[in-house]
């Protein structure tokens, strides 16, 4: 019985170690052939080997290997096998048949561009003839003189993951043996500085592609002195992109590629935004593809396996799970996950009440068992297509506190640059207060945060980091201050530092950051933002009425509920 296969996008996202790898470095075969200094280890002797790159052929080739070279102990085995295809005499001759007691038996090869990639040495040089160190061409020079290690998007790397990842059963092809794949350039880690034509793309896109710019149109860490991130705006169309792909009806499931320390907070914001029944699997490692050890093909490997499964479904055919980082053969709920060091197997729950919903085991196995309690994707009450065109923001305007309308979607539904909001984290530990009798007024790195969102004239809000688990700053004159942010309408919601696994206590003012850290509790207010827009307004934010006291803890009442849900 034949089964179809699983349809998958892979979204590129920045930063992204796992589509990365270490600097193309000139091998010694080449710096032999052309007299350059050869690399050597810290006794002064040439390195035994060259580093082998991924390369494709430019004509066939027939190699002659070694009959029994594979492994140590094949020639142990001997009588199990078949004959070589000939014999290689002392001259360098192939034949038919051994002609003397010294030749060796060998299997021929024919090597054809189109087998995909082979490893090889690396030949190239630089244009000045000399050897390629590292991935600038002048160090620390500027990005004309940077190459790129990371990928413009997925094709390359699921094609070597693919051609040259070997599992259990000893074949290739993990990713085509499962399933189809497109590739989509959503926020990509690397781009084509010069422009691309259309006929030379490798993702899915229409036109020509044009000069690119880094910081803007892609997001790397190296070379380390030109890294990037990318700004708040980003946002607005990782959300488009996303929610277009998965709702074109191509798909069966997403895989989304970003680094090791924020896929963990946009795959909560896909989780709270996106509205779709697909299975949505976060992707990231800490060692660049090729690496000893390198961790990112097995988890990516292990996302395609999970979507083509079909075990995430309910009895409908929609997504049970929600969006999931796979790490390390764990399936983490996005809401929950969190990396916690630099290394394979670094990622934990938080939460202190599971948080990890299942696992591929060694042998290859599915297994769910636990499914996340919290609204997600097509049940999140703040999905794009639930989401309100417009939203009120508070403003400072003309030197007073007012309304401004903020467009959240745009005529074809789709989320604007300037909606996504603006939300700081304010974190303080104990002793903070400067003098005995602190005031709200002796805080000024908080007034100036609360001054900036009533500045920018959209939405915005504070996420404060206090007391585990309840959430509370120990200096009173901060939470004057941001009482006082609250009646000018800026939501406030309190959690408890680091990775608490008690739950934040809610007061009528502050909304309670359930057990959510202070990276999750902002992307989480940034939503409900979109949602509901700004708090109301007091006329003297320093002394509220009771009626307008009473507005505002009906208001965060509402924003209570999406924290209590999601």
């Amino acid at each position: 019985m034949t089964v179809a296969k699983a349809r998958i996008a892979h979204l590129s996202g920045p930063t992204a170690t796992i589509q990365n790898t270490p600097p193309l470095v000139t091998s010694n075969k080449a710096r032999s052939q052309r007299g350059l200094p050869l690399l050597t280890d810290a006794a002064g002797e040439r390195l035994r080997f060259d580093a082998l790159r991924s390369q494709r052929l430019a004509l066939p080739a027939t190699v002659y290997v070694e009959q029994f070279s594979a492994h140590p102990l094949e020639a142990d085995a001997a009588e199990l096998y078949g004959p070589p295809d000939g014999w290689v005499g002392t001259d360098g001759v192939v034949r038919d048949e051994p002609s003397a007691e010294g030749d060796t038996p060998v299997y021929a090869i024919e090597l054809r561009p189109e087998d995909g990639f082979y490893p090889l040495p690396y030949m190239a040089v630089q244009a000045d003839g000399s050897a390629w160190e590292e991935e600038m061409a002048v160090p620390l020079g500027s990005a004309s003189a940077a190459r790129q290690g990371f990928f413009p998007d997925g094709s390359w790397s699921f094609e070597e993951i693919d051609r040259l990842g070997i599992e259990e059963g000893g074949t290739a092809s993990a990713i085509s043996s499962r399933a189809t794949v497109d590739f989509y350039r959503v926020a990509p880690p690397a781009g084509y500085s010069k422009g691309l034509a259309a006929a030379k793309r490798t993702d899915v896109g229409e036109g020509d592609i044009p000069a690119e710019i880094r910081g803007r149109h892609f997001n790397a860490y190296k070379p380390v002195h030109l890294s990037s991130v990318p700004a708040r705006p980003a946002l607005a169309k990782i959300t488009n992109d996303v929610q277009a792909i998965a709702s074109s009806g191509d798909y069966d499931g997403l895989i989304w590629t970003q680094g090791s320390p924020q896929v963990e907070e946009t795959a909560y914001w896909m989780s709270l935004l996106i509205d779709t029944t697909l299975p949505i699997c976060g992707n990231s490692a800490q060692r660049p593809q090729g690496l000893i050890s390198a961790d990112g093909p097995k988890n990516i490997v292990d996302s395609v396996s999970f979507i083509a499964s079909g075990r995430w479904a309910d009895a409908d055919g929609r997504n049970r799970c929600g969006v999931v980082v796979i790490e390390e053969q764990q399936y983490f709920a996005a809401r929950e996950v969190y990396k916690s060091d630099a290394r394979p197997g670094n990622y934990r729950a938080t939460g202190g009440h599971g948080g990890i919903i299942g696992q591929t085991t060694h042998t290859g196995a599915i297994h769910l068992t636990y499914l996340p309690a919290y609204k997600h994707t097509y049940l999140s009450e703040m999905r794009t297509t639930v989401l309100p065109s417009t939203v009120k923001a508070a403003a400072l305007v003309d030197g007073s506190l007012r309304f401004v309308e903020v467009e959240v979607k745009d005529a074809e539904g789709r989320i604007t640059e300037h909606a996504i909001p603006s939300v700081s984290i304010v974190k303080e530990g104990g002793y903070f207060d400067e003098e005995w009798d602190a005031t709200a007024d002796d805080l000024p790195v908080l007034q100036a945060i609360i001054e900036q969102k009533l500045a920018l004239r959209r939405l915005g809000g504070i996420v404060t980091e206090g007391l585990v688990p309840y959430g509370r700053l120990p200096s009173k004159a901060s939470a004057a201050l941001l009482e006082r942010a609250v009646f000018s309408g800026i939501p406030v919601v309190g959690v408890g530092r680091g990775a608490p696994e008690g739950f934040a206590d809610p007061t009528p003012l502050v909304v309670a950051g359930s057990n959510l850290t202070a990276i999750k509790a902002r992307l989480l207010l940034m939503a409900a933002l979109m949602k509901l827009g700004s708090l109301p307004i007091a006329k003297d934010p320093t002394a509220p009425t009771a009626e307008e006291r009473a507005a505002t803890i009906s208001a965060v009442r509402a924003y209570q509920e999406l924290f209590d849900t999601h």
